[in-house]
């Protein structure tokens, strides 16, 4: 049987994302890589768009996710806030909390799917 499977988004407003699975990968990608041009490549975005999603979450919290270095003998790159752990952190729990809770209706949203 096939299990659906729950994307978590949480959304200020009509249009704006907070957080997603989106931009959660691409700060995971960012602990991995310890660049934001790699993460990026890493997960197939773009680095505009990986430079964007940042911008977004920097402008929607208190405190910045990504502090950048630049290039130099021991060259640049990009490391994570004590906040971006954080929001990662909640985002799992976030997640794991929604899983559970919908389990059983999930269960029998399965049961309805083909299976052929």
């Amino acid at each position: 049987m096939i299990q659906p499977q729950l994307k978590l988004k949480l959304v200020m407003g009509e249009q704006h994302t907070l957080l997603g699975p989106g931009k959660i990968a691409l700060l995971n990608a960012i602990v991995a890589e310890h660049s934001l041009s790699k993460a990026a490549k890493s997960i197939g975005m773009s680095y505009r768009r990986a430079w964007l999603l940042i911008q977004e979450l920097n402008d929607s919290l208190r405190e910045p996710v990504l502090v950048t270095q630049t290039g130099g003998q021991a060259g640049g790159g990009s490391v994570l806030t004590p906040m971006a752990f954080e929001l990662i952190a909640l985002y799992d729990t976030l997640t794991q909390e929604a899983e559970a809770a919908t389990e059983h209706t999930r269960n029998r949203l399965a049961s309805m799917i083909k299976t052929d």
